[in-house]
């Protein structure tokens, strides 16, 4: 840990910066979006590392344990990683009033005030000048396209829409992606956009510069790619058309061409063997219904009916072969800018372990998501337009069998299955988190249960 003289221990004061942090951080983190555990406490708090990114700011990545129940021996304790960048003053300007984490009165930081550095615009354009002059800072290395040329002064503002992560746009030209919930290895989205740029796929935005750590373990921190300014999303889009009482069905057409380039480029960059895991597939898409199934009640009458979809995989035609896929797709990470779609965020579901996300997956997993999509973009009015989803649907698999030669309408079976475990995960998302919508997967696991599809 690098340190300056202003945060130095003072004498008699617990020299451990945690004894400064940890109190702060316990209430802070819960309350905020991109945190996972938000309906437990925070019960064990540790420091992962600490840099002194510039003065006045810390990079820190912190241990956050929820269960309370220790790990076996030898094992690495259970909980997440967390990324913060840390702002630290005497006093904090009326500004930045949202920032505030709070004020430390022990440790190392006593009397000093705590906030979220991303939120502070001096801060923002501090971390683009370190992308912008790749090097290394403590642990952290900062590296680049020297292909791409950032301009300096780029003024920055905080995306408010983001969930998982925090999300910086500078001057409208590029977007910085900071990833909170930290796993080791390569992050897809920074993976995955590099490849398809070497196979010049225009679909996917390049990465420009990113930032990792070597300690406690390598991981991506962050991707800085370029921004589409007069780009909307194709949840956004979707909303616009159902509300105009207008067609969607050319946009869906395109979509589907779109994500079948996608995948196309995605089997040439990620080769991968021809492997049929339809029984393990169906095993895993079983279990997680019966765990569904044990959280929701309103899941359980429909479980015979659902487990029909996961057993008839086995005996279906296993369709195309496996390779990398988006693995979340869906309207919110799709673009349209003029005419064209492109797809972002192959970071995967954060929540699922950096492996899985970076495994091979059938390419109907992808496509049965953006399905589920049409059908809750048509249940956001009333009444609810059947209809349109159904239109929606059809256009965008007729889209995706143009540019990737077969059909997935033809893979009833194999799509059925993906869609319901789809639904199932949808939910148990919905009972957790917004039980109003509760109705919105519901419909759709009547259908898949009751009619087959």
């Amino acid at each position: 840990m690098q340190k300056t003289a202003s945060l130095r221990p003072r004498p008699g004061v617990a020299a451990g910066p945690m004894a400064s942090l940890a109190g702060l951080l316990r209430e802070w983190l819960p309350g905020q979006r991109w945190f996972a555990g938000k309906d437990r406490p925070v019960t064990d708090l540790g420091l992962l590392s600490m840099t002194e990114l510039f003065p006045g700011c810390l990079h820190v990545l912190v241990h956050t344990g929820q269960s309370g129940v220790p790990a076996p021996s030898g094992a690495a304790p259970a909980g997440d990683c967390y990324q913060l960048l840390l702002g630290v003053r005497r006093h904090l300007s009326p500004r930045l009033g949202r920032a505030l984490i709070g004020r430390a009165e022990e440790g190392p930081l006593a009397g000093l005030t705590v906030y979220d550095a991303l939120q502070d615009p001096r801060s923002a354009q501090l971390l683009l000048e370190r992308l912008r002059h790749p090097g290394a800072a403590g642990p952290l290395r900062f590296e680049a396209d020297p292909s791409v040329h950032v301009p300096a002064g780029l003024v920055p503002r905080v995306l408010e829409a983001e969930q998982s992560n925090s999300s910086l746009v500078y001057g409208d030209e590029f977007i910085l992606k900071v990833f909170r919930r930290v796993q080791p290895g390569v992050n897809p989205d920074l993976e995955v956009p590099g490849a398809l740029a070497g196979q010049g796929c225009g679909r996917v935005p390049a990465p420009v510069a990113w930032f990792r750590t070597t300690h406690p373990q390598e991981a991506t921190l962050g991707v800085l790619q370029p921004f589409l300014p007069d780009a909307s999303d194709g949840w956004a889009l979707a909303l616009q058309a159902l509300a105009a009482g207008d067609d969607f069905t050319v946009q869906a057409r395109e979509l589907g061409r779109a994500t079948a380039e996608v995948h196309l480029a995605l089997a040439a960059a990620f080769p991968a063997g021809a492997h049929d895991e339809s029984a393990r597939t169906a095993a895993a898409m079983t279990e997680r219904l019966d765990a569904a199934a044990n959280c929701v009640p309103a899941l359980r009458p429909y479980v015979p009916g659902l487990r029909t979809a996961f057993g008839a995989l086995v005996a279906c035609d296993p369709g195309p072969p496996a390779q990398r896929i988006h693995g979340d797709l869906h309207l919110g990470q799709v673009l349209r800018a003029g005419r064209d779609w492109f797809v972002i965020d192959f970071e995967g579901e954060p929540s699922r372990p950096l492996a899985e996300r970076c495994s091979t997956q059938s390419p109907v997993r992808d496509i049965a998501g953006m399905l589920r999509s049409f059908d809750y973009a048509a249940r956001q009015r009333r009444p609810w337009r059947p209809e349109w989803a159904r239109r929606c649907r059809e256009a965008y698999c007729a889209g995706y069998a143009e540019r990737a030669g077969w059909d997935p309408r033809a893979k009833h079976g194999l799509l059925r299955a993906y869609e319901t475990d789809r639904a199932v995960y949808e939910v148990l998302y919905e009972a957790r988190h917004r039980p109003d919508w509760l109705p919105v997967p519901m419909a759709a696991i009547e259908r898949l249960a009751v009619r087959g599809g």
